[in-house]
Order: structure tokens, then C-alpha cells, then sequence
């Protein structure tokens, strides 16, 4: 100790008889500023000496001041001369053995840069001497990438100083739970369940975000409350580094001591949209929304924010037969939907793909006639008959009783799922959504002339029926 400078223990029993507070090196002060000089800053210790901090700790990365009288700070008491207290953020620069000493005793904070990583740990420069900082002590959080904290300065807690200062060994993690643990006790003290807080995104996890929501104390806001709309990763609704409100759900105690588990919901700030659906949407509105799941009986389309409908398996195509949604649409993909009703109470809207595309049955009683011949691709053969496509959405039915009173039942017996036919057209139903499909040359068919080339018909001799109608036939190849 210098000649002239006073001991911890002169100076503060100096003060200490006149009824001031007890202070000791490593105690943390939180005081007003009463003046910003040109070197020093001098603060309300809240005794009957002022503490003083250099200005040039009080200065951000482009010079200038960060505090100004009034503001409140936090410090630590790392020394004293014959009228005050020196503060400061943290001990730095050149020290003797004694201040290290002092600092390990009192639990004071010690700046020190990272210069590298070295097995189990990192190399730290600590005072102009070498410290070893455990890789688990560098931070409370799990360690990801050790070569981040290189280059940075930090400030630890001595955990043990051997050998006259050769061996040093340093925590920030100690000095992080330290300061979480004083945060937790003011948390707990002035805030409870439904409260709003203010806080900053710290890192994302598939699961949530974890925000800080004070110095030490972090919370977090679960995938499912970041927002009214549905995410599949917290990513795609903040950043790190973002500033967010939220509001307090939940509040536990861990198994360790004055550790909590803070729950956040960004959501339950932020309006309820269905609260406002009868007036944004209405049945019969075409609208585009995005697939978000899907299930077996359909798929979830989201419409607005945190707004959901379901489209029916059933609603999804007029044009294709659906038997499985995930072979019709994927998660993510945007399509056009028709609302078709809305229930604000439960919270259920139906919506149908099919009719925002269009009901191809609409114009089909006339676009095909009775007696009319067309071109179809075959779908499938069943027992009772053959599905032909004529259009994407139509589809008409050659029964097999038809096919049988055919002039050439083998040629449509043949045909298989893809290939082309050309058919007649039997009866529309169109309220039903059936096409009865002829040959065109089917026998027995209560509306076979119809359908038969109308010079057979006419040279047909009166009275003959259809046995005279084959033989004048025959005699007509004859000729």
C-alpha cells in the first residue's frame, strides 16, 4: 500500500463512528450521479463519503458519455483514498498481488480478456498475469462454440489464487449466477403472474425463444405463444437481439436455489383475430391461404394469422378423386379456398378447394347430348363396367351390358387405365353427376336407333324389325 493512502479499515472506521453504512471492498453500491466530470464521476454512495468512478469507464465504443446526473448505477467498491470511495464496474489494468488477494476475499469483480482456448478452458489475461477460466465456468450456458469468447473482455470471480499469483483460477459463471440470483430476488419481489414485461431476445431454440428479461434472469416464450399464427420455428417471428414485450404465465421455483422458470406469451398481447372473423371473412368469400397440417379426413388451411380452416378430403377437388390429402397437397403450400361456413363460437371454418376452382358439372347438360360421339381416356375397368374420363372433373360409366350387346365386345373388353376410346353418349343426369356412355352400336337398347347410322334404320323394310333390318343389310354388302 502507497505512503499516504489510507487502510479499508482507517478509512471506514472514519466514517463508520458518524453513523454512516458499513462499506467493504467487493460490496456492490447502487448510487445517484451527483456529478460527470471532465476525468471522474462522482455518485451518492449513500454514506458520508462520495464514491468516484473514472469517466473513461462510463464511455462507449465511440467516446461518448453513458450516464448523466441523476441516473442511478450499480458499482463495486474496489478501493478508497483520504476523502472517498473509488467504484468501479470491475477491477482492471495493473494490480499487485494484495488488490488480487482482495478481490478473490471480498467476491469483487476482475476484468480480464480472453486471449485463447487451451485444453479444458481458456487462457485469460487478468491484471498483466495469466488466469485459467474452465470452459463450464465461462458462461451459465451451455457452450456451443468455445472460439466465440476469444478476444472478448469479460469479468470474473477469483475462485482460487495460489503460488504468489502463478496460479490463478477465474469464473464468470459464478458472477453470472451471483447477479442472477439478486435479480431473482428483485424479480420475485415486484412482479407476479400477468404482469407485462419488457425484455431482449437471446437465443432461439426449436422449441421457443428465451428473453432476457433483466440482467441474469431470462424467460421464455414457448413456440406455441410467440404468435397468434402458427410457426414452426421461432425464427420465422423474431431475432435475437429483438426487443419484445410479453406477458408473465407462469412462475416455478427449479430444484436449484433461486433459479425460476419464467414463462412469457407474446400472444396473449397481441389482439385475438377471432375476435374480429365475422368482420374480415364471410361464407362465400374466395380467399388464398397456406397448408399448415394435415390429417387423414383433410387439411388445415390458414387463412389469416392464427386462423384456421379445414378443408374436407372430400372439398378438395372436383377434377380428381382424393383419397389421401398428403397426395394432393404439402404442408406450406398456397392454395385458393371458398369459405363455406363460419362459426365463431367454436372456432371452426369450413372451407372447400373444389368450388373455388369451379364445378365442371355446371355446363355439362350442354356440353353433352344424347346420341353426341366423344373421345374419353379410360380410368379404370370394374365388373360392372368401364370409368371414362371425358374431361378432368367428368366422368361417364360404360356399363358391361352394354358392351356385351356391342357388334365388337372385344375391342372395348381390351382397353386398359390410359388408353383412348371413342363412346356415345347415353343419358346426363346431371343433378346427379352421371354419364351413362353407349357403343353406339349396342343391340337390344330401348334407344338404339338413336345412336345407329340412320341409313340402316331407313332401308329397313316396314314391319321387318330389327331381323329384317340385318338382312337387307347383308344384301346390301352383297350388292
Amino acid at each position: 500500500m502507497e505512503e499516504g493512502e489510507a487502510s479499508f479499515a482507517e478509512l471506514f472506521e472514519q466514517y463508520s463512528d458518524g453513523g454512516g453504512d458499513s462499506l467493504n471492498v467487493g460490496d456492490k453500491v447502487s448510487g445517484t450521479i451527483i456529478q460527470v466530470g471532465e476525468n471522474a464521476i462522482f455518485v451518492d454512495t449513500g454514506t458520508k463519503l462520495d464514491g468516484i468512478v473514472e469517466r473513461e469507464e462510463m464511455l462507449d465504443e465511440e467516446g461518448n458519455c453513458t450516464v448523466k446526473e441523476g441516473d442511478v448505477v450499480e458499482l463495486y467498491v474496489v478501493g478508497s483514498d483520504s476523502g472517498s470511495i473509488k467504484l468501479s464496474r470491475a477491477l482492471s489494468g495493473i494490480g499487485g498481488l494484495n488488490m488480487l488477494e482482495e478481490a478473490k476475499s471480498g467476491g469483487l469483480p476482475v476484468e480480464g480478456k480472453v486471449e485463447s482456448t487451451c485444453k479444458g478452458g481458456f487462457n485469460v489475461a487478468l491484471m498483466q498475469r495469466r488466469a485459467f477460466c474452465p470452459v463450464s465456468q465461462i458462461d451459465n450456458r451451455f457452450v456451443e462454440d468455445a472460439e466465440t469468447y476469444v478476444g472478448k473482455t469479460l469479468e470474473f470471480l477469483i475462485t482460487k489464487l495460489e503460488q504468489h499469483g502463478r496460479n490463478i483460477v477465474v469464473s464468470r459463471r459464478a458472477l453470472l449466477e451471483r447477479e442472477t440470483a439478486a435479480a431473482t430476488e428483485s424479480f420475485v419481489a415486484g412482479t407476479k403472474v400477468g404482469d407485462e414485461v419488457e425484455g431482449t431476445v437471446t437465443r432461439l431454440a426449436p422449441f421457443g425463444a428465451f428473453v432476457e428479461i433483466m440482467p441474469g434472469l431470462d424467460g421464455l416464450v414457448h413456440v406455441s405463444q410467440i404468435s397468434h399464427a402458427r410457426i414452426g420455428h421461432p425464427e420465422e417471428a423474431v431475432t435475437v437481439g429483438q426487443k419484445i414485450k410479453a406477458k408473465i404465465v407462469g412462475i416455478e421455483q427449479t430444484d436449484k436455489p433461486g433459479r425460476l422458470k419464467i414463462s412469457l406469451s407474446m400472444k396473449e398481447l397481441a389482439q385475438d383475430p377471432w375476435d374480429t372473423i365475422a368482420s374480415t371473412f364471410a361464407e362465400g368469400d374466395k380467399v388464398t391461404g397456406k397448408v399448415v397440417r394435415l390429417a387423414d379426413f383433410g387439411a388445415f388451411v390458414e387463412i389469416a394469422p392464427g386462423v384456421d380452416g379445414l378443408v374436407h378430403v372430400s372439398e378438395m377437388s372436383y377434377t380428381k378423386r382424393v383419397n389421401k390429402p398428403a397426395d394432393f397437397v404439402s404442408e406450406g403450400q398456397q392454395v385458393a379456398v371458398k369459405i363455406k361456413s363460419i362459426d365463431p363460437q367454436t372456432r371452426r371454418i369450413g372451407l372447400s378447394m373444389k368450388d373455388a376452382e369451379g364445378d365442371p358439372w355446371m355446363d355439362v347438360a350442354d356440353k353433352y347430348r344424347p346420341g353426341q360421339k366423344v373421345q374419353g381416356i379410360v380410368e379404370k375397368q370394374e365388373q360392372f363396367g368401364i370409368f371414362i374420363q371425358l374431361e378432368p372433373g367428368i366422368t361417364g360409366l360404360l356399363p358391361k351390358s352394354v358392351i356385351a350387346r356391342s357388334e365388337k365386345p372385344a375391342v372395348f373388353e381390351k382397353l386398359h387405365s390410359g388408353d383412348t376410346v371413342e363412346v356415345f353418349i347415353g343419358e346426363v343426369k346431371a343433378a346427379e353427376r352421371k354419364i351413362s356412355l353407349t357403343t353406339g352400336d349396342a343391340q337390344e337398347n330401348g334407344d338404339w336407333k338413336q345412336f345407329a347410322p340412320k341409313k340402316q334404320a331407313a332401308s329397313a323394310p316396314s314391319g321387318m324389325g330389327m331381323l329384317g333390318a340385318k338382312l337387307q343389310e347383308a344384301l346390301d354388302k352383297k350388292k
